[in-house]
């Protein structure tokens, strides 16, 4: 099925989308990174195929974030508490799920894990003000929805997603009272996110996934989505696009009564057919579309988005990237074409 995105552009305006990323994004420590099946470097593999398919487009639209998020930023979402148990090395392997960085130096977990990570969070705020100035941005990390105002869990550390919102409201980018959209099509219920923002009535969360793995535990994050859709590992392609088809545009439409601010996209990529932690069965293809699908609904509403990519567990997570954010941007270039 094709999916035509109508860009919204103002009068005399056009819509000129961007990609985020810094090679500061990408985790090596010595090969302790291997020991959990996530690709801590695919941030640059997605970057590397984007550029070569896109050719000598892709540069203009690049933004480089300048800087990790500063610790001020931290503290928009997260304890001072929490901030310090961060320097405990092992903690941070458990909420990291890699039992051998206990054992390492705490300046080289900082340095090596937690700074790239602090990195794709500010990637995040500055994705988010592009995504209000240009009307789309994605950046090439984040969307670690699992992290807490006070704690770390699921390979999440850093609630970048609230983070972005709380920037923004406190820097007058968008107003105190916008609505804010969360749509969440990762595997994993995003229970990091709900937490954040537990008692916000500002934000609407939509999240679509596997309702038998983790954090299968967390009651209260799910009581907290507004729109819930759980599926099971038997679910097909036809059927995830249904859900899709028949439950976002009536929760969008559900929002219209006054204007929302933004929208954040998690698109993870952990719904791929045999990746080990998501235990869905959803074929690249149907990834794609989902993407194409997702982003022409929010942005058929005139709702500026950001666009994050959470997990993916498989070799081939940072080519099922590739592949929506160059469709993405390829369908904006035909827009603007034939809006000329």
């Amino acid at each position: 099925m094709a999916i035509f995105l109508d860009w919204p552009v103002g009068a005399g305006s056009t819509v000129m989308p961007r990609i985020v990323y810094s090679r500061h994004y990408n985790i090596g420590f010595y090969g302790l990174e291997r020991l959990h099946p996530f690709d801590s470097r695919k941030y640059g593999r997605a970057w590397r195929q984007i550029r070569r398919r896109l050719g000598s487009t892709a540069r203009p639209l690049l933004v480089k974030p300048r800087r990790p998020a500063s610790r001020e930023e931290l503290l928009l979402v997260h304890t001072e508490n929490y901030l310090t148990r961060l320097r405990d090395t092992k903690y941070v392997a458990r909420a990291l799920e890699v039992p051998p960085v206990r054992h390492l130096p705490r300046w080289m977990v900082d340095w090596h894990v937690l700074r790239p990570m602090r990195w794709a969070t500010r990637g995040t705020i500055v994705a988010a003000q592009q995504a209000l100035q240009h009307g789309f941005a994605v950046n090439l990390s984040g969307g670690y929805h699992h992290a807490k105002p006070n704690h770390g869990e699921g390979f999440s550390i850093y609630s970048d997603i609230g983070i972005a919102v709380a920037a923004l409201r406190r820097d007058g980018k968008i107003a105190d009272d916008s609505r804010i959209v969360y749509v969440d099509t990762d595997a994993h219920q995003g229970n990091g996110v709900c937490h954040t923002f537990m008692d916000d009535s500002r934000v609407f969360i939509f999240d679509i996934f596997n309702s038998r793995i983790y954090p299968d535990y967390d009651v209260e994050a799910r009581q907290r989505i507004d729109c819930k859709i759980g599926i099971t590992s038997t679910c097909t392609d036809s059927e995830y696009m249904r859900e899709l088809h028949s439950r976002l545009p009536g929760f969008l439409d559900s929002l219209a009564k006054s204007p929302v601010g933004l929208a954040i996209y998690n698109a993870g990529t952990d719904i791929f057919a045999t990746d080990p932690l998501g235990q869905l069965n959803i074929s690249a293809g149907t990834i794609r579309q989902r993407d194409l699908y997702v982003v022409e609904q929010l942005q058929n509403r005139g709702i500026p988005t950001v666009m994050v990519l959470s997990g993916g567990y498989t070799k081939q997570s940072y080519q099922l990237v590739a592949d929506s954010v160059v469709a993405l941007m390829q369908q904006h270039d035909g827009n603007n074409s034939d809006n000329s």
